[in-house]
């Protein structure tokens, strides 16, 4: 089934667009972790409509329920990637998408990762796109910082370019489905904790706490959940730092694709987040009537 609308994210922004677009009968899906920042919201009073304070989980939920009561299906997965082709295809752990028109409603990057020096290297041995930068790294030691299912897949991409791949985890324990479990056979697993990370002008290897040192000539961060940021530097989309460029549409520079809520660098308040969600709908829902019209 080719979707009409598919929204990567069950936040504000997303839940809102899909409002939208499935009032206008377009096929929507919503896919993504119950995760949204919102669920640490205690107490919201400053969201039109509500008398009294309301939780961020009690928001969420009301929203989901709101979407499913117009026919929009919520498939609790993790996106890995994205990629166009005719259409879009959205590849989750659990399956693959396929839809006309695509959100990125992820909202903005929030883990902190406790490595010193991370930062420092950026652009000089660390990277965030193994389809951006694999290449560079060809016959050489590389390693992938994280511990779930987007780590292994990033780790999987880098196989054509070397054979010496190693995910590095920090500590963390892993957090994988099946097939990825049976996928680590394929590089080096190291579970030890990060000191830093060391080198002069490049990356030259990580310092673990025990004392121990491992040289990589590349380091590819993947911890956590992929973000649109992630999803846009594989794609080519336009980004201001590590927010989406978009129009007064919620369009991106990529036909079909939108973003909208938090992703997009601007104020984070539930009632932006809301509004753009409203928007991009509106953008995408031209767009496939426009497609359908023309096929």
């Amino acid at each position: 089934m080719v979707y009409d609308a598919l929204i990567i994210g069950r936040g504000p922004a997303g839940i809102s667009c899909a409002v939208y677009t499935s009032r206008a009968n377009l096929s929507t899906l919503i896919v993504g972790k119950f995760d949204s920042m919102l669920l640490k919201a205690d107490k919201i009073e400053n969201y039109y409509g509500f008398e009294q304070p309301i939780g961020g989980k009690e928001l969420l939920i009301a929203g989901e329920n709101q979407v499913r009561r117009l026919g929009v299906e919520i498939m609790d997965d993790e996106v890995v990637s994205l990629e166009k082709e005719e259409n879009f295809k959205v590849k989750c752990v659990n399956g693959t998408y396929e839809a006309r028109t695509v959100l990125l409603a992820t909202g903005a990057p929030v883990i902190k990762i406790p490595v010193k020096n991370l930062t420092r290297f950026e652009g000089s041995g660390i990277s965030y796109c193994t389809t951006c930068d694999g290449f560079f790294y060809r016959n050489k030691k590389v390693g992938v910082l994280g511990y779930n299912d987007y780590a292994v897949h990033e780790a999987m991409e880098l196989l054509p370019f070397t054979e010496d791949v190693t995910l590095f985890t920090n500590g963390e324990p892993l957090s994988l489905t099946k097939e990825n479990r049976e996928a680590l056979s394929r590089f080096k697993i190291n579970e030890k904790r990060i000191k830093e990370i060391y080198g002069n002008e490049i990356i030259e290897g990580l310092l673990f706490e025990d004392g121990s040192k491992e040289p990589v000539n590349g380091l590819f961060v993947a911890y956590g959940s992929a973000s649109s940021t992630n999803f846009a530097l594989k794609m080519g989309i336009a980004t201001n730092g590590k927010s989406i460029e978009v129009n007064d549409r919620m369009e991106t520079n990529i036909p079909g694709l939108y973003a909208a809520g938090d992703c997009t660098g601007v104020f984070k308040q539930i009632s932006v987040a809301v509004g753009q969600g409203a928007i991009a709908a509106r953008s995408m829902i031209e767009m496939v009537r426009k497609t359908k019209k023309d096929g």
